[in-house]
């Protein structure tokens, strides 16, 4: 099917997870499910499964340049997803990207750890991101280890998601969605441009399937964007997706299993 006005084109840069559950080949799924035409640009290889990632081996910055110049000019994508970048050098190859290619919308998802420990961008790419990155994106979604990670403090419950949000917009960011799927309950919080803020409750869903949840609704979230919902209804509905995708999910591997990223609606 050729991509039409009908079938946005959205870009996913991100790592490649060889277990799907996250990552390019992962985000790809969650595009389709929103039918959506998803390409992506892999920034680093790795060696992981759902017990964990073993391994991370980052493309050189040239190749990841040259791979979203070339994208850019022949598929010109309505949206972007930014993954794991891996080190500081790609992060600024892909922050001179979007200063020369502006795109409509950009959803920055920081991933900094793995869930398992590992390190998935190094100190240089963190500054890079909060330097550079920051004030080329549309939202920024952030779990609480990362927005803790990027402002510096504690990020534990809404109070601190709040005071999180408002300090990564003096860092340059424009919207910030924090993610608090950890909590109990769960909740997400909405920091929009204009400074208004809306929490989005949620219900805890106990599963052992649930790696890659936030690439799942940063994806998402860039999908319904592309779509032209506005940004509040495009957290919600994303955040729906992400809900029905660990309810529906079948148990995988001998860790922590993947979504079904193609969830009915029922």
């Amino acid at each position: 099917m050729t991509p039409g006005p009908t079938q946005p084109v959205v870009l996913t840069i991100a790592g490649f997870d060889p277990s799907s559950g996250a990552g390019v080949t992962a985000d790809i799924k969650t595009l389709a499910a929103h039918r959506c035409y998803g390409v992506g640009c892999i920034t680093a290889l790795t060696v992981q499964s759902t017990t964990g990632v073993r391994r991370v081996e980052p493309l050189s910055p040239g190749l990841v340049r040259q791979t979203l110049d070339e994208l850019a000019e022949d598929l010109p994508p309505a949206a972007i997803r930014i993954g794991m970048l891996a080190t500081g050098r790609i992060a600024e190859t892909v922050a001179d990207f979007l200063s020369a290619s502006p795109v409509p919308h950009v959803v920055l998802d920081p991933i900094i750890k793995s869930s398992s420990g590992a390190d998935l961008l190094d100190a240089a790419g963190v500054e890079i991101l909060k330097t550079r990155l920051l004030p080329l994106v549309t939202v920024i979604t952030p779990n609480l280890d990362e927005a803790a990670a990027l402002t510096g403090g504690p990020v534990r419950d809404a109070s601190e998601m709040r005071a999180a949000a408002e300090r990564l917009q003096q860092l340059g960011a424009r919207n910030v969605v924090i993610t608090g799927g950890h909590l109990d309950p769960p909740i997400d919080l909405l920091r929009a441009a204009d400074g208004s803020a809306r929490q989005f409750a949620g219900r805890r869903i106990e599963s052992r399937s649930t790696h890659g949840t936030g690439c799942a609704f940063a994806a998402a979230l860039a999908a319904n964007l592309a779509l032209g919902h506005k940004l509040d209804g495009s957290v919600q509905l994303a955040r729906d997706y992400v809900a029905r995708a660990i309810e529906q999910a079948v148990p995988m591997g001998r860790g922590n299993g993947p979504l079904n990223h193609f969830p009915g609606r029922g």
